[in-house]
């Protein structure tokens, strides 16, 4: 009975891990690399002493960072739905 168990957990985990999820949605790493790009510019901002700009790119990174999370939720949301049908 043990092993059903293991066999059922094991084709969850590779539906989690399928390679098609970045096709589902490609703007949710597109995001990912823009939030990324953003938050390394601020920085390099502050340490080069331009707070001013630092700052503005902080705020970018936050709009862009609830966007991206907006997608994931709304995509979620969406194939969530879709999948009940």
């Amino acid at each position: 009975m043990a092993i059903e168990k293991v066999g059922a957990t094991e084709s969850n985990v590779e539906e989690l891990f399928e390679p098609n999820k970045r096709v589902k949605n490609p703007l949710v790493p597109i995001g990912a690399l823009l939030t990324a790009g953003v938050l390394t510019a601020g920085l390099i901002s502050f340490r080069q002493g331009n707070s001013q700009l630092g700052q503005k790119l902080m705020r970018a990174r936050v709009v862009v960072q609830g966007a991206t999370v907006a997608l994931m939720v709304g995509t979620a949301f969406y194939y969530g739905e879709t999948f009940k049908k």
